[in-house]
């Protein structure tokens, strides 16, 4: 504390609180507040007290509007600014010191200009403000698999957000003290100008720069700044996975638990199947399913082989519209209490509301805090969030708490897909699994800026999060493959199968679950498959559709494949992959002409 005081002797009027005993942590906080003059220092340390403090701050400023408290006690609304909605990968940056280690599939900027250019914009930019110190964990503070980070922020909304979002505090400190390392994170709201708005990651430094945005992605540095980019990086040299993934527990009527990783791109139903609830005659016949995490999961082979996985995230940070008692219950409840909403609408009696909701009540202020009208803009911004803490899901898991992480039994890769794709197929053997995640291909949505609609190769919905070249971390998956690890299987899911009238084929939601049933029969080794040179995929007999209404055209859509169709689609996943140049995998490419070639 006396050294950090000491350290900003030189700045004016600055009043500090907290302090650290690591040096190097005390020196940076010194640097940043040397370059960005706050008038203020709050070292968070994640108390009720101090969050209390906050939030009637915040209130009283108007960045959090309380909610109806009868409703939606210990909830508020935020409004972000018009220009200010979504992730802005047009703006997101990796720096590395050679080029191709970013990869095509990142922006660039060699490390020395990123840093110019950001500590440019962040000259003095927080005169007036307060300077906050976050420091957190990401994933439980005693596992080993965690890794923490410190972000320094001048948004109080940003510091009530990683508090549900991150273990943050005094604990995560501690920890950052034991071990003497840590991600750096810098962040400002700076003037919410889109002409001066940048996100930086420098992975070899294990720094974040973001300026300009106090949107959640681009501003809770914890979440894809270093949860994805910046630990895709760091586990690629340790050895361990960083992924855009959910997970979820499937327990039978026997009380088996099986363990199961997604990965969806953003707004693609992540939560939703993170949260799902079981048909009524999969819970009539005890059938439960625990949530672990919704969006986020670090894997890491344990000592038998398997893969380990938790999720290094405490909250939620959920697309609101589309969410509903049909479409996630669990969601639902989950958000009636200790909730922050951004950009949703409100109605007469202050209840958020957004579209899709489908209750009674009707919006009175849309999300830019002007009267609704119907037809001149949505109630809700469609990429509307709510932020709280994952221990309010019924459907939460305990063992989302375990140091030691769950075990995987299959890895899922699916995405927006109106034609070609089935219902869902089995990869042949690891290296057609990655092969499966590479090409993986998604209509976009709204949750980042840009046209929505338009199908793109997202590959492991990494493609806006991966801190590195594409083809280094296909060839790190591969590198798992490597005789000794018991690996999960591999499925491919499309939940969003059209048929010729543009509706969904497939009822979705809960009724997700028979899928994944049959997974879990695959994975046991006593379930059915059709054998295809795409992989193995369920006849309909395969599949418990008792209740389930489907037409024949969709039956034979669902559960068939189009070989005419699937030759055009290796023709473009051999394009693509050819966009990587010399370091892509000969593994890989091998794969695609070997299923090429079987569809004739």
């Amino acid at each position: 504390m006396n050294a950090m005081t000491q350290d900003l002797d030189a700045i004016p009027k600055l009043n500090t609180n907290g302090g650290t005993s690591l040096q190097a942590l005390s020196d940076w906080v010194a640097e940043v507040a040397a370059l960005t003059q706050p008038d203020a220092i709050h070292w968070c340390d994640g108390s009720d007290a101090e969050s209390a403090e906050l939030i009637a701050q915040m209130e009283a400023d108007g960045t959090l509007i309380p909610l109806n408290s009868e409703t939606h006690p210990n909830s508020w609304l935020h409004r972000s600014h018009p220009d200010d909605v979504a992730r802005v990968e047009h703006l997101t940056f990796v720096c590395t010191s050679d080029q191709d280690d970013a990869g095509p599939n990142n922006h660039w900027m060699a490390p020395a200009d990123g840093h110019a250019k950001m500590d440019g914009l962040f000259d003095g930019c927080m005169r007036g403000r307060t300077m906050y110190v976050i420091p957190y964990c990401m994933g439980p503070i005693e596992s080993p698999l965690s890794r923490c980070g410190v972000e320094i922020t001048d948004s109080p909304y940003v510091v009530a957000n990683m508090r549900l979002m991150t273990r943050m505090g005094a604990p995560a400190l501690e920890r950052i003290e034991r071990e003497g390392r840590f991600v750096r994170g810098l962040h400002s709201i700076g003037e919410l100008d889109p002409n001066r708005r940048f996100i930086m990651h420098f992975p070899e430094e294990l720094t974040i720069k973001s300026y300009g945005s106090g949107y959640g992605g681009n501003a809770l540095l914890g979440k894809k700044c270093h949860a994805l980019r910046i630990a895709s990086h760091q586990a690629r040299q340790e050895g361990w996975l960083a992924e855009h993934m959910l997970i979820l527990g499937i327990e039978n009527p026997q009380g088996q638990t099986h363990y199961i990783a997604a990965a969806f791109p953003s707004a693609c139903g992540k939560t939703n199947l993170a949260m799902l609830i079981p048909p009524e005659g999969y819970r009539e016949a005890g059938w439960k399913v625990w949530t672990v995490g919704d969006d986020i999961c670090w894997m890491r082979p344990g000592a038998d082989g398997r893969l380990y996985a938790i999720n290094p995230e405490a909250g939620f940070f959920g697309v609101a519209p589309g969410t509903s008692a049909k479409s996630n219950p669990n969601a639902l409840k989950c958000v009636q209490r200790n909730t922050i909403f951004t950009n949703v609408g409100v109605t007469a009696d202050n209840q958020p509301w957004w579209e899709g909701i489908d209750d009674d009540q009707q919006p009175a202020v849309d999300w830019r805090g002007e009267p609704y009208e119907a037809g001149k803009r949505p109630a809700a911004h469609p990429n509307a969030r709510f932020t709280v803490s994952a221990r309010q899901c019924p459907s939460y898991s305990s063992e989302a708490e375990n140091p030691a992480g769950v075990p995987i039994s299959a890895i899922v890769f699916g995405g927006r897909r109106a034609s070609l794709v089935p219902l869902v197929f089995e990869a042949r053997d690891w290296t057609h699994g990655v092969l499966v995640g590479a090409a993986m291909g998604s209509e976009t949505t709204a949750a980042a800026t840009g046209q929505v609609g338009v199908m793109r190769r997202d590959p492991m919905a990494m493609k806006p999060f991966c801190g590195y070249n594409f083809a280094d971390y296909f060839s790190h998956w591969l590198s798992f493959d490597n005789g000794q690890n018991k690996l999960p299987k591999i499925f491919h899911v499309n939940w969003f199968r059209k048929g010729a009238d543009g509706k969904f084929l497939w009822p979705g939601f809960g009724d997700n679950l028979r899928v994944l049933e049959w997974m879990v029969g695959r994975v046991e080794g006593r379930a059915n498959a059709v054998d295809t040179p795409i992989g193995a995929i369920p006849s309909e007999a395969d599949l418990n559709l008792e209740g389930v209404e489907l037409s024949d055209d969709a039956r034979a859509v669902l559960f068939g494949y189009d070989r005419d169709g699937w030759k055009a689609e290796f023709d473009s996943i051999g394009e693509y992959l050819e966009e990587y140049g010399p370091r892509m995998p000969e593994a890989l490419k091998d794969e695609r002409v070997r299923i090429a070639s079987e569809l004739g």
